[in-house]
């Protein structure tokens, strides 16, 4: 299954990743420094929706794309649907 998203999506997500990308940086700032471990507890959990939201709405992306496909064959259907199940549930 490719990643295929329109630009307004992609953004969304690429926006989630690189907002991630930051928390994680500065909660290795905050553990350097030796800040309280609740402060770190709690920018961790944020980090973890951040990412979890990114990954949600990829395979939203490939949910859509697959009801929007709508035809082929029943086994390719199955097929697909497991694999979007598998990587839905890698991220619950």
């Amino acid at each position: 299954m490719e990643l295929d998203m329109a630009a307004d999506e992609l953004r969304s997500v690429l926006n989630r990743l690189r907002r991630a990308q930051g928390q994680l940086t500065g909660i290795i700032r905050m553990i350097e420094e030796g800040r309280d471990c609740e402060d770190v507890i709690t920018q961790m959990a944020a980090v973890s929706r951040a990412l979890d939201r990114a990954g949600f709405a990829i395979i939203a992306t490939g949910l859509q794309h697959c009801m929007a496909d709508g035809g082929g064959e029943p086994a390719d259907r199955d097929q697909m649907r497991a694999r979007l199940e598998k990587l839905f549930l890698s991220l619950a």
